[in-house]
């Protein structure tokens, strides 16, 4: 069956899926929610996704709508297809390093690139002006993190071992547009050469260019 993924194409969380749908080749259909009029906050809506946010799931009538959970999903059941995301769920280890990659990006890496997005983009779309002294503590904080992520680098190719997963693509989103944003933290060579290699890897593959090339349609 056709996953249908309830979203909008040009927002963060969406893109994950999108991305993590493109690598492992799993069959789905992209249904854009009309968030200007404030689809997903109606009954309809409600009824799938009951904290009115978006994406969510539909796999033959099996609904998820918590953007982990939806990746972990696609990413298991299509490892086999494509490019293997999560590991093999009977393999312990590996499965506990892809949920510590994952809270790695959720706790030390999104709460700051997203706060800086949200200053520098999200306030002028709402008509109000960023805080500059939040968006440099925002910075702050994520330069910290970045150390860590340095670190891990340093010792092994992606944020869960030596193989790509989702909790590597989950950063592409936000990571894209803090650099569109002129901070160049992922970016740097002369500062994290590990993090440099990395993010120069992960954002530069065919499928996270066909997912910026729907967001733009």
């Amino acid at each position: 069956m056709v996953l249908k993924i309830h979203g909008v194409p040009k927002f963060a969380y969406t893109q994950i899926v999108l991305v993590v749908l493109k690598e492992t080749n799993a069959p789905y259909e992209l249904i854009t929610v009309d968030w200007i009029n404030k689809e997903h906050k109606t009954p309809a809506y409600l009824e799938k996704h009951p904290f009115g946010q978006y994406p969510y799931m539909d796999d033959d009538g099996f609904i998820l709508h918590e953007t982990s959970a939806i990746v972990k999903y696609i990413a298991t059941k299509y490892r086999a297809s494509g490019t293997a995301l999560a590991p093999d769920p009977s393999n312990l280890k590996a499965t506990v390093l892809f949920d510590q990659a994952w809270s790695v990006q959720a706790s030390d890496f999104s709460p700051y690139a997203g706060g800086i997005v949200m200053e520098r983009l999200g306030k002028p779309f709402h008509g109000s002006q960023p805080d500059e002294q939040a968006v440099q503590q925002h910075i702050t904080n994520l330069e910290n993190k970045l150390n860590g992520y340095e670190a891990i680098l340093g010792k092994q190719s992606y944020l869960a071992g030596d193989n790509l997963t989702a909790a590597d693509l989950a950063h592409l989103p936000l990571g894209t547009l803090i650099g569109e944003l002129d901070v160049k933290s992922l970016e740097d060579p002369t500062r994290r050469p590990n993090v440099a290699r990395w993010w120069n890897d992960i954002s530069n593959r065919p499928a996270w260019k066909e997912v910026l090339s729907i967001s733009d349609a």
